[in-house]
């Protein structure tokens, strides 16, 4: 790209004198070519010239680039934080994650302050479409109270800096809600999960499997339903160590993201409703050494671009 905007800054000198070039194409006609271009690559070639400038500035441009329902994703803001923005300073701002919700049980500490976050929202820098973050401290955990079972754990691999970790329990059970303004796209749920209990030591990061049982006797149930009456479910053991041995994947001391399935918004109106679960409820047996971290919620052909490593 670096060669490309060179060339054509050359070609835009040369047209002093008397032929035409880059600098002669009318603003309209550039923010006309932008429509059809990422974000990235419009940033990029704002950098030509005046024209290219002010076409990449334009609120048409901008606006394109946003979800149909953009302005319900603002309302979910102060409204100071996003009066008289330009609709790339809008792009701009819903592009960083941002927390929503009442924000009652979670938080995390940055710089000495303290933010109350149940989860997250954002848009996709280079396609403009709607991800989506939920917290473990957003969901509803059988025994989460009782220390014996699980126990909040601080680190910096969670966006929200904090995940569940479950010691050991036999009645297991994640349960979430979420209501959202979903712009019409096709969704992927899934749950991101860790087994053992990771630390630093000596700089270095470590895992211990001491707590680590019970996973690999009964299959975990992941599932979801939407407000409209679409379901998807499936099943896998969290810990088949003989099975991935032989496969060559290891489950174990890594992040996993278990995809639980899709769903259909054919309009953001009304309000999507999404209900989804993990559980292992077959008490005969006890189970533990196991982090949760959060449910994610990003459209689909995103989620597969990014699935390097992911099992399921």
């Amino acid at each position: 790209m670096g060669a490309s905007l060179s060339s054509l800054t050359e070609s835009n000198g040369s047209s002093n004198g008397g032929g035409s070039g880059f600098g002669d194409i009318p603003e309209s006609c550039v923010a006309c070519v932008f429509l059809y271009l990422t974000p990235p690559e419009i940033c990029n070639l704002a950098r030509l010239n005046r024209a290219f400038r002010g076409a990449a500035s334009s609120d048409s441009v901008w606006e394109s680039k946003l979800p149909s329902n953009y302005h319900d994703i603002l309302n979910l803001m102060p409204p100071e934080r996003h009066q008289n923005l330009t609709k790339k300073d809008i792009f701009a701002l819903l592009s960083r994650p941002f927390p929503f919700g009442d924000g009652s049980k979670a938080f995390y500490y940055v710089a000495g302050f303290v933010f109350l976050i149940l989860q997250e929202v954002w848009l996709d820098r280079v396609t403009g479409r709607v991800c989506m973050s939920i917290s473990a401290k957003g969901m509803a955990i059988t025994g989460i109270d009782d220390r014996r079972y699980w126990n909040w754990v601080p680190t910096e691999e969670s966006r929200f800096h904090v995940v569940a970790y479950l010691q050991q329990i036999w009645w297991f059970e994640v349960d979430g809600v979420i209501k959202f303004p979903f712009p019409a796209d096709i969704y992927t749920l899934s749950f991101r999960i860790h087994l053992g209990k990771f630390s630093k030591r000596l700089g270095r990061r470590v895992c211990s499997f001491e707590h680590t049982h019970g996973w690999d006797i009964k299959p975990v149930r992941f599932e979801f339903s939407t407000s409209d009456g679409q379901q998807a479910s499936t099943q896998c053991c969290l810990d088949a160590t003989q099975q991935d041995k032989a496969n060559g994947n290891h489950k174990r001391g890594c992040w996993i993201e278990y995809k639980v399935g899709q769903f259909i918004v054919k309009e953001s109106d009304p309000t999507t409703e999404v209900r989804f679960s993990m559980k292992q409820i077959d008490c005969t047996h006890s189970k533990g050494g196991l982090c949760v971290d959060c449910v994610s919620i990003i459209p689909s052909d995103l989620k597969d671009r990014r699935r390097i490593g992911v099992l399921k």
